[in-house]
């Protein structure tokens, strides 16, 4: 009974999630190819919206892709801007192998003494 009640707590996030991803595919298949590549970023903002819903969730996806879609204007630098937790991230780890501070690196949680 548990495990019932657990899988339906967890039906409408899967559900909004793929519903989310869902319309960013969308975008990315129809209109995307018309506006051509636009993004400073990378991953893409649409990428990004995409990896962020998966690795975040709904809620927290879609709040990151916004704030993400709000930096992206013609006075930003853009840049490289993984999903904190997500395989960008990981991707941009293993190429700052590399490249020396190409990816953002958090905040050091080192002590002082």
């Amino acid at each position: 009974m548990k495990s019932r009640c657990q899988a339906l707590i967890r039906w409408p996030r899967w559900l909004a999630s793929h519903v989310l991803v869902g319309l960013v595919r969308v975008y990315q298949y129809t209109l995307s190819p018309l506006l051509g590549p636009r993004c400073r970023f990378w991953p893409s903002c649409s990428a990004y919206a995409v990896e962020a819903i998966q690795v975040h969730g709904p809620l927290k996806g879609t709040w990151m892709a916004i704030k993400r879609i709000l930096k992206c204007h013609p006075g930003s630098e853009g840049g490289m801007d993984p999903v904190p937790g997500g395989r960008s991230e990981a991707l941009c780890r293993e190429d700052d192998e590399g490249d020396h501070h190409a990816c953002p690196r958090p905040p050091s949680t080192a002590t002082r003494d």
